[in-house]
């Protein structure tokens, strides 16, 4: 009993539960419909694994994390073969290929995402090979590092779940950061990204939002005006490697180098990420600009959620009186969208007390980072702080029109077992690396 206490974090425990009783709450409220009739049963499914959760949560933490060090390999092997088998095998669920279903595949007990689980095993990895690789050079630990994060990336990414594959990138770059890879390496490959998603988003931002031809868009639209560009690029790029090269002291050839290389290689997955993405995921990551372009299919969302979130105002309307979610003007309600439904009845009083227990959880997760000396035990954690955050920040930003939708739950209020059980893994994890802070073995 004592070692259970020991490595136990009230506070991480306290904000859970809490943000698990609302979730519990608010699931039930928008499974009522206008007539006051509960239509479906899923608050009872999410107490269930929310039980199921706190004793894994208790079972991780009083594991002894730093055992995982050596199996890390495997579980990564694993991490590979499961996503293989999830896009041949899985259940298509809105559109992608993402889910197992636990008993019967035509009338399964319940289903799992295993792309979820996989973001612990990823992270395992990716801290087993950053603690093996600390002497080894930067870029090469950088390169790797890409490498290692591509795998579930690509595989999540053809299933497709574009909103899933982009929780493992913040996670990479968190546990790089704080692995000691220098920003000169990360702050390209950032913007590498964002022009990436530029280039994608800009041809469809044409069509559907400007709603007329714009002559620098052509260069994106035009395969032959594209082509052109990329190999200037590319011969620019070569420019800047020799004159990098030939004059050691100047910078200028370094960051010539860098902007043509970073803009080249964007024009690039840019145009091979048309393949890999459908137009409707790509036109989600401008709707929200103007959602009223398209305000009965893909702008509906967003409208809405808005409508819900402003329509709470300060004090909300009240349990069970939020007319978005009765009224079912909001598709997704106890999934994505679980905080639209929450604002509209609690209003902005109640989204504080959210913030505040996600607040204490990333608060908790920095103390803990800051205080391991086990320096597998930090990148664990910075990962997970990683993962959190970014869970936070776009399904809040989403929910509220200001980023695009992408599908991405709020861990520990969206319903479904699978977000939850990974985030109440990623709990005990802390607790066990905060309960071995000291302790500099593996």
């Amino acid at each position: 009993m004592s070692k259970i206490l020991k490595s136990f974090d009230i506070f991480i425990f306290l904000a859970v539960c809490v943000l698990i009783a609302f979730s519990v709450t608010f699931i039930y409220s928008s499974d009522i419909n206008s007539d006051g009739i509960l239509v479906s049963r899923k608050y009872i499914k999410q107490i269930v694994f929310a039980v199921v959760g706190i004793v894994v949560m208790i079972a991780v933490a009083l594991y002894d994390y730093r055992q995982v060090h050596r199996y890390s390999p495997y579980l990564f092997a694993f991490l590979v073969v499961i996503l293989i088998i999830t896009k041949f095998l899985g259940l298509n669920i809105n559109n992608a290929n993402s889910w197992l279903a636990i008993g019967p595949r035509h009338s399964p007990i319940f289903t799992i995402q295993p792309s979820e689980f996989c973001k612990i095993l990823y992270i395992f990895f990716l801290a087993w090979y950053f603690d093996r690789s600390q002497n080894k050079n930067p870029l090469e630990r950088f390169f790797v590092s890409l490498a290692i994060m591509m795998i579930p990336l690509g595989l999540i990414l053809v299933q497709p779940d574009l909103g899933t594959a982009s929780v493992y990138i913040p996670i990479m770059l968190v546990m790089a950061f704080m692995a000691d890879i220098p920003l000169k390496y990360l702050v390209p490959f950032i913007c590498f990204g964002l022009l990436t998603v530029v280039f994608m988003v800009l041809p469809v931002w044409e069509v559907v939002i400007v709603k007329k031809s714009i002559p620098m868009i052509h260069i994106l639209t035009n395969f032959r005006m594209r082509l052109i560009v990329i190999l200037a690029s590319g011969a620019i790029l070569v420019i800047g490697i020799f004159g990098t090269i030939y004059f050691e002291e100047s910078k200028v050839f370094y960051w010539i180098a860098i902007v043509f290389g970073v803009i080249g290689a964007a024009l690039i997955c840019s145009y091979l990420g048309q393949f890999v993405l459908k137009e409707y995921q790509i036109s989600r990551l401008i709707i929200f600009l103007d959602p009223y372009v398209d305000p009965q299919k893909r702008g509906y969302n967003v409208i809405q959620s808005k409508l819900a979130i402003g329509s709470g105002m300060l004090m909300g309307k009240g349990f069970l009186q939020g007319s978005m979610s009765h009224l079912q003007f909001l598709p997704e309600r106890s999934t994505d969208f679980i905080f639209s439904i929450y604002s509209e009845e609690m209003g902005f009083i109640g989204c504080m007390g959210i913030f505040i227990c996600y607040l204490v959880i990333l608060v908790r997760n920095l103390f803990v980072i800051r205080g391991t000396q086990n320096y597998f035990g930090m990148l664990i954690a910075s990962g997970i702080l990683g993962m959190l955050f970014f869970h936070f920040v776009v399904n809040v930003g989403m929910v509220m029109g200001v980023m695009p939708i992408t599908g991405i739950p709020l861990i520990f209020m969206s319903y479904g077992g699978s977000s939850l059980w990974t985030g109440m893994i990623a709990m005990g994890l802390l607790m066990s690396i905060n309960y071995r802070k000291l302790d500099f073995m593996r």
